[in-house]
């Protein structure tokens, strides 16, 4: 018995310090992520807050320039991905030195507070609680762009934003309606499966512009058609179109699901937005 017991504390303590330990990593132990800046942003618009990751280019303390920034939408996924591959393609020059801000909700599901399928969307007729984009690109707009170009040297004509599925609707409801918000727009897989007749139009207060910006359009091959079939459709209309409000690019991504293709189209996106970084 005092055997059993003695084993069970010494079980305790190791328990302990391997939580300890977890506890306080320094995540720039993880070369590739880096230090990491956070930031709550509590909208005053949306009367709820985002949980904000920023990621630094490696010579930024070095460094007086001021640096393009990529917003990754659901960032809560996507910003550990994108950090850790862009500090992985900097060693071949592949992608520009730029700041990565992640915009998280801190939380996969409704329930424990995930807001996308409200902030992302554009209205629809099959979801009545689709169709809070223009709140949430508002709130990018007025408080989270504020925020980041006061806190870091980010270049206010150099700014991207990348979005998948979901978010990749937002990024063309933010190309049809504001483009000159961000100069380069990413939108993988872009999920227009509910509202796609709204995103044939210019949705725009004003007249359409004319190359105002930048837009990368990625389809994943093997996506599932419900995803696809709409995405080639927005793809086939506005090729057609003349003349159009941005520079527009559309790729298949070869091999690529709904879900694999996220990295790909955000290094493609890249590699297109600054072909001065193309892999030779």
């Amino acid at each position: 018995m005092k055997s059993a017991l003695i084993t069970f504390a010494y079980f305790v303590l190791v328990f302990s310090a391997v939580n300890s330990m977890a506890e306080n990593l320094d995540t720039r132990l993880l070369q590739s992520l880096g230090e990491v800046k956070y930031h709550e942003l509590k909208s005053t618009g949306l009367k709820r807050s985002f949980h904000i990751f920023v990621d630094l280019p490696e010579d930024y303390l070095e460094s007086d320039q001021s640096y393009p920034v990529i917003y990754l939408l659901d960032g809560g996924n996507t910003f550990p991905l994108m950090a850790a591959y862009h500090h992985y393609l900097r060693f071949g020059d592949e992608t520009p030195k730029a700041i990565l801000v992640g915009v998280s909700y801190g939380a996969d599901t409704f329930k424990e507070g995930n807001w996308r399928s409200t902030d992302y969307t554009a209205p629809s007729d099959e979801r009545e609680f689709w169709g809070g984009a223009a709140i949430f690109q508002k709130v990018l707009q007025d408080e989270l762009l504020p925020l980041i170009e006061a806190a870091y040297r980010a270049d206010p004509a150099r700014r991207v934003i990348f979005g998948h599925s979901l978010g990749g609707q937002f990024v063309l409801f933010n190309a049809l309606t504001k483009p000159e918000l961000f100069s380069g727009h990413i939108a993988s897989n872009p999920a227009l499966h509910r509202n796609l007749p709204f995103f044939l139009k210019w949705q725009g207060k004003n007249d359409m512009p004319v190359k105002i910006s930048k837009v990368f359009v990625s389809s994943g091959e093997f996506d599932d058609p419900i995803f696809r079939k709409p995405t080639m459709e927005w793809i086939e209309y506005w090729q057609a179109v003349t003349p159009r409000p941005w520079v527009l690019e559309t790729r298949t991504l070869s091999g690529q699901t709904h879900l694999s293709a996220t990295p790909e189209a955000f290094r493609q996106g890249l590699s297109w937005l600054f072909p001065e970084h193309d892999d030779p």
